[in-house]
């Protein structure tokens, strides 16, 4: 399959069929390849329970219901204490390019669901005024939606009255972003975060803006010291596990493999697996799924978001698409499944998401 038959002759029904869940990397169509600029505008999504975990039985993944039955809240953890006090004006430097100064975040529009996690965790939540289509956890609810997939309406956020804007270098379209900077809200843009590596950067560049350093220090300690723990409980064996990362929409008839760029493969690495798809060979984010990449990566589980899982009819969906049922994931239906709002994310909540990963990968029996 080409890049070109991934997308040739999609309905408009389809191109629109998103629920905000496209891994971070694909997303811009004037900076990046072919399918993945056809997959801006089919989903136009970001990196967002779902039924799955080893083999039937489910695993835990936040938003996927616990090993219990329950289904878990789907909160942030804000820092304990009182919520710190913003020390303004704050100062800093924008992705792309701008040097942002903040004056007041009375009224805080975060446009993706990574960043309301943050500025929620900080403790600073009730400065949130409106959310991106994927801040789907409790506390930010209720919120107005003013993006849907990193599709801005800028005369949305304009009407909130803002005095600060946060957004990814992802975000658009670049005609929204302009508007509401030349309206004269202080917006500071941040690189999408692709690694673990990158979730302590982050949290101090969102923590500046609001001009609460300390709390970003404190955030960005406690995530470390936390996905620490869970890295230190991964249990030794002589052969890693290799997981395929999967990106499937069954109602847009988008079935993905993640490859280097995916944006999995640092979260595959730090729960002790080795990322199939990159293995293989796949160098860029994704190209659709064939039986022979499928047969190449060889994986022995199956990454999957939760929605996705859903979207193709569970494990028995799945094992319908081309080639996933000859894997040896396939024959011991071994699926890992994560919720689409944190799986990416790679924030406050990254532990939570590798430590579900570690516990549908390995099971109480490997430890």
């Amino acid at each position: 399959m080409t890049d070109a038959t991934a997308w040739k002759g999609l309905t408009v029904d389809q191109r629109q069929s998103s629920d905000g869940h496209l891994p971070h990397s694909s997303r811009r169509p004037h900076a990046l390849g072919g399918l993945v600029a056809v997959l801006a505008l089919l989903l136009g999504l970001t990196a967002c329970g779902g039924s799955g975990g080893v083999g039937d039985s489910g695993g835990g993944a936040p938003g996927t219901g616990a090993r219990n039955g329950a289904e878990p809240a789907d909160r942030v953890e804000p820092l304990t204490g009182a919520p710190p006090a913003p020390r303004l004006p704050a100062r800093v430097r924008s992705a792309d390019g701008h040097d942002v100064t903040v004056r007041s975040t009375d009224r805080v529009v975060p446009l993706t669901g990574a960043l309301s996690e943050i500025v929620f965790t900080l403790g600073l939540g009730d400065k949130v005024v409106a959310r991106d289509i994927t801040a789907t956890f409790e506390q930010a609810r209720k919120l107005p939606v003013v993006t849907r997939g990193h599709d801005v309406s800028a005369e949305s956020v304009l009407s909130l009255k803002p005095t600060l804007v946060l957004a990814e270098t992802s975000t658009g379209p670049d005609e929204a972003i302009a508007q509401i900077r030349a309206a004269g809200v202080p917006l500071v843009v941040l690189e999408p975060a692709k690694k673990l590596s990158d979730v302590g950067p982050r949290i101090g560049t969102v923590a500046a803006a609001l001009g609460v350093a300390k709390a970003g220090d404190r955030l960005r300690h406690r995530t470390e010291e936390r996905v620490e723990k869970v890295r230190e409980a991964i249990p030794g064996r002589k052969n890693k596990p290799r997981v395929a990362f999967l990106y499937v929409r069954g109602s847009a008839s988008v079935y993905l493999l993640g490859g280097a760029d995916s944006g999995a493969g640092s979260l595959l690495e730090a729960a002790g697996a080795v990322d199939a798809g990159k293995e293989s060979g796949l160098r860029k984010d994704f190209t659709p799924i064939t039986s022979e990449a499928l047969v190449k990566a060889a994986p022995d589980a199956i990454l999957v978001m939760a929605k996705g899982l859903d979207s193709v009819g569970g494990i028995d969906g799945l094992l319908k698409v081309p080639g996933v049922a000859e894997t040896p994931a396939g024959l011991d239906r071994r699926v890992v499944t994560v919720e689409d709002g944190v799986l990416l994310n790679y924030g406050p909540r990254t532990d939570e998401v590798l430590r579900s990963i570690v516990d549908q990968l390995y099971g109480t029996g490997d430890r």
